[in-house]
């Protein structure tokens, strides 16, 4: 039944390549108008404006944030940004959705969360593998005991390397392929088996491919101990060629499921120029390589904007919140720790570093 509600006015915060995938997502989305975008590069604002319609572009984001016909805002900006736009839109009274990783560093997460709470509104974190239809089946099967009890889980997303500038400044970006993608998986556990504690973490990091280009890891493997006896294995790469990679695997006592997110549903296409992904613009396309249609469906981001409108319409509790993106955070600098120590990490784990990689540089 259509909701009788007038639609969630949302603003979006960032015109980049994540930005261009929310537009698409709340474009679909019956109870969700996007009002306006916001970007210091303005040309790219009024590039994603035209293409969804969007009738407001502002240079300045607390312009947006003036509006009184938005009720949610979008966090697509570098992630040393996001604290300070939170902060901001939880004072001028909106929801948030914060693209991952929450932020920078755990003391920016606790100011995130704070100013939320103290605000009434919702903080609410993009982990879009949490709706993917695929990885949704997957969770259906271990939670009906299909599986048995879980065992072992295993995910791994590879490409290589990231689409954008800031995501090879350490300074900026926090880390290097731990933060960007590990962050998918440890969220992609803990989501999984229902959210139980992160009893310790042992990471293994190498920059093998890209020191050109940053400072930051390359490569990871990350083995993560939940209270239940349950271990989970993350493979996180930047030097993966031949397009995307996305798949998890789940283990127990009475079953085994895999799940490839991409290869699965996918177009076997040999082009001798090339194209564009529609979401992850990484890997050649020239030659042989698998076309996913709709993509932004099939990662989950439809699906995922649908229910974060729903909450702020409807007043519900998010599936996934700030507080996840804190606990997600916090098994990112156990990880970085573990790497420079070489030994296990027992959590809970508390750090003051100013971000996650600065555990890994000083080894």
């Amino acid at each position: 039944m259509r909701s009788t509600k007038a639609p969630v006015g949302v603003g979006l915060v960032g015109s980049g390549f994540i930005s261009t995938i929310h537009a698409e997502a709340l474009s679909r989305c019956s109870q969700a108008n996007l009002v306006a975008v916001a970007s210091p590069t303005l040309r790219h604002a009024e590039v994603l404006a035209r293409k969804y319609g969007i009738s407001s572009v502002f240079a300045d984001y607390r312009r947006l944030l003036e509006r009184s016909d938005i009720q949610m805002i979008v966090v697509g900006v570098p992630n040393d940004l996001h604290c300070q736009v939170v902060i901001d839109s939880a004072a001028a009274g909106k929801h948030v959705v914060v693209e991952k990783p929450l932020c920078l560093s755990l003391q920016e997460a606790d100011r995130m969360i704070a100013a939320c709470d103290n605000a009434g509104v919702k903080l609410m974190y993009a982990e879009e593998l949490c709706f993917a239809p695929k990885y949704v089946r997957l969770k259906q099967l271990l939670d009906s005991g299909a599986l048995g009890r879980p065992t072992l889980i295993k995910q791994s997303e590879k490409h290589d390397g990231p689409h954008a500038e800031h995501f090879w400044d350490v300074e900026r970006s926090g880390g290097g392929v731990t933060m960007d993608m590990g962050c998918h998986a440890i969220e992609f556990f803990r989501w999984m088996l229902g959210r139980p504690a992160i009893e310790s973490v042992y990471a293994q990091m190498g920059t093998q491919v890209h020191g050109s280009k940053t400072r930051g890891d390359d490569n990871a493997i990350l083995i993560l101990e939940f209270s239940g006896n349950v271990t989970c294995i993350a493979e996180e790469s930047w030097t993966k060629l031949g397009g995307m990679d996305d798949r998890a695997e789940v283990y127990g006592s009475g079953g085994v499921a895999y799940a490839d997110l991409l290869h699965g549903n996918s177009i076997e296409t040999y082009s001798q120029v090339g194209y564009d992904y529609a979401v992850e613009k990484s890997g050649s396309t020239q030659g042989w390589s698998f076309t996913i249609y709709d993509e932004a469906w099939n990662y989950g981001f439809h699906q995922e904007f649908a229910h974060f409108v729903d909450c702020v319409q409807n007043d519900k509790q998010p599936l996934v919140t700030g507080r996840d993106g804190r606990a997600v955070l916090q098994a990112i600098f156990a990880a970085y720790e573990s790497a420079r120590t070489g030994s296990k990490v027992r959590l809970p784990f508390e750090s003051s570093a100013a971000k996650p990689i600065d555990l890994w540089l000083a080894r």
